[in-house]
């Protein structure tokens, strides 16, 4: 396992999600995704599933699910995108 090259692949982000913010569904092939909520609250939305999330919630999104987020209010989060390795 290259873990140099697992770590220069890690990718992550901070996103404020507001009421009027329109991500759509996605997905990510080949990198898993774990979003962090730092402030607020809302929804991470997982193909027919809403979990919701409050501060200190983690979500955690297999690579090639469909995703997105949404929040009634705000919602601040981190995320890492981490790739999926074969050994």
């Amino acid at each position: 396992m290259d873990l140099i090259n697992i770590e220069k692949a890690i990718e992550t982000n901070l996103y404020h999600i507001h009421p009027k913010s329109n991500a759509p569904l996605h997905t990510h092939e080949g990198r898993d995704q774990i979003y962090y909520c730092i402030k607020g609250s809302g929804f991470g939305i997982l193909e027919n599933q809403e979990i919701e999330l409050n501060v200190g919630d983690s979500f955690i999104v297999p690579a090639g699910t469909l995703h997105t987020l949404r929040s009634d209010g705000d919602l601040y989060v981190a995320d890492l995108l981490v790739p999926q390795v074969d050994d």
